[in-house]
């Protein structure tokens, strides 16, 4: 039996919302977001473990990473249906059947555009064309799997007598699921749940009913609980939300949603194992450096904090005056000291289970040493220091460049210096610059030891936890040369300037070995 699926009196059991997560897609198409396929392993076994019904792991026509990333994770996870997006093409199905083939449960997700303004100005096709492809797709589909998913691209603004046209079809030419994605988040509530309410009726049990909501206007989440309330049986979400432009549904809200508001939602109920809710969206934050803002509903770190002096004396008489979900229902902890430089190998190994990740050996072995290094310049290890060192580690960009050592000055004028000694082919290279501040001077001698002149797009530098000691994050977006896209370097350190040299380096590194 697929996993998603279960059976009453050999009919679909109607109550079980089906979760299926696009974070490592969609969320991946949010800016700055970028993964290389470790980073995706690591997400997609986390994801296993939260118990998420169906992985839409990525978009295999779209390039050898995303290709590379699908197949790997196909042959890794055990449980979860993996899924690969595709256009209504050949070439691409053929893409996306390769990708998943290792899998044990797979799906193929086919779309095509439905709405008037795209199928005229994108794919300028009439719509009896437009369901021909359609129906060639989803056929073409089904002779690689038994199960195939078609979603109509900008069903928010489709006509609804186009919408059943074409849903009939595909449905009869094999599709079992059918997805109606708001892709431009233009819909209001109590209009997605029309839509749903009127093709849920029409289709009846000949596929499930499937919805995608972006949140252009913040109402994701909001038209999702209304879709399923109209009787939709699988939400796409993403973990904390991320996503094209404004993002996605988030997994978590929805969720929580459900399950807190049972009264609303009586009987319905997804697999989703909630105390891995945290841990999860820890590790994506990590992964992408987009941290949830803070007042973020469920995942935020002000979403159990509570400062107000009526708040706080109705919390120490009764928790539910003013929550109304635990913070370890979705397995979230104060950060609190439990390792330290007095920890063995067991034990750091324990919390990375713990924390989500799923490393080999020799990965451990780096990280346990990276760990120890980190205990003797630092008082306190919380687990998002750990978290940000395991991710740092896991990164996977080849060292063409690395940083020995680096110290920098400044003074009131704003003008600074920095020297620097970098290896590079076995040779240490040791170089000095000056620049508009101290992070501009190593750049500039960065750029003059390398000789690849970089243009710095994005910098954002972030505190990994707590104290006067915390780990810096530093996270750039670097363009080496006019025509080039722009590289994304992850640095992380005690010092401030190091972190940031580190995440220069590491832009440059990602450059480097892709011009190779």
């Amino acid at each position: 039996t697929i996993k998603y699926i279960k059976f009453k009196d050999n009919k679909m059991d109607k109550n079980k919302i089906i979760i299926f997560d696009t974070t490592l897609r969609d969320g991946e198409q949010s800016p700055g977001a970028s993964m290389n396929t470790e980073e995706k392993i690591q997400i997609a076994l986390q994801l296993e473990r939260l118990g998420v019904d169906v992985m839409e792991a990525g978009f295999a026509a779209a390039s050898p990473g995303d290709f590379d990333a699908i197949n790997q994770i196909a042959k890794q996870v055990e449980s979860i249906k993996v899924a690969s997006l595709s256009r209504a093409l050949e070439r691409d199905i053929k893409a996306a059947a390769d990708a998943i083939a290792p899998a044990k449960n797979r799906r193929i997700h086919t779309f095509i555009a439905t709405s008037p303004i795209h199928m005229e100005h994108k794919l300028k096709m009439k719509p009896d064309e437009v369901i021909k492809r359609a129906v060639e797709a989803v056929q073409y589909a089904k002779s690689f799997v038994d199960d195939v998913e078609f979603s109509c691209e900008d069903a928010g603004r489709s006509d609804i007598s186009f919408l059943k046209e074409i849903c009939d079809a595909v449905v009869n030419a094999g599709a079992k699921t059918l997805n109606l994605p708001d892709t431009v988040g233009f819909r209001l509530p109590y209009e997605i749940a029309d839509m749903v309410r009127i093709m849920s009726e029409y289709i009846g049990d000949r596929a499930i009913i499937s919805v995608h909501n972006h949140n252009d206007l913040g109402l994701a989440v909001a038209n999702t609980l209304a879709s399923i309330k109209a009787g939709a049986r699988q939400v796409e979400c993403t973990i904390n939300g991320l996503g094209e432009r404004a993002g996605n549904a988030a997994l978590e809200e929805i969720v929580m949603a459900i399950k807190t508001r049972s009264d609303e939602f009586s009987g319905l109920y997804t697999d989703i194992v909630t105390k891995e809710i945290y841990a999860t969206s820890r590790l994506v934050a990590s992964i992408t450096g987009i941290e949830p803002q803070p007042n973020k509903a469920i995942v935020g770190k002000n979403a159990f904090a509570h400062e107000s002096g009526i708040h706080q004396d109705g919390m120490l008489k009764c928790a539910q005056t003013y929550e109304i979900i635990k913070a370890e229902d979705i397995g979230a902890e104060k950060n609190a000291l439990v390792l330290g430089k007095h920890s063995g190998r067991h034990a750091f190994k324990d919390k990375l289970v713990n924390l989500g990740f799923d490393l080999n050996d020799e990965e451990v072995n780096e990280a346990f040493s990276k760990f120890k290094l980190l205990c003797d310049k630092k008082k306190e290890i919380f687990d998002d220091d750990i978290r940000a060192l395991v991710s740092d580690e896991i990164i996977k960009i080849p060292e063409i460049y690395t940083i020995e050592t680096l110290s920098t000055s400044s003074c009131n004028s704003g003008h600074s210096s920095a020297a620097i000694s970098i290896k590079f082919n076995g040779e240490i290279i040791s170089d000095a610059a000056l620049g508009n501040g101290t992070a501009d001077a190593i750049f500039k001698v960065i750029d003059r030891i390398s000789k690849v002149a970089g243009e710095l797009k994005d910098y954002k530098v972030s505190a990994v936890s707590q104290g006067k000691d915390a780990l810096a994050k530093v996270t750039v977006k670097v363009a080496f040369g006019p025509s080039e896209p722009p590289f994304i370097g992850h640095g992380l350190d005690i010092d401030t300037m190091m972190a940031s040299a580190k995440a220069y380096v590491s832009a440059l590194n990602s450059y480097l070995s892709m011009k190779k």
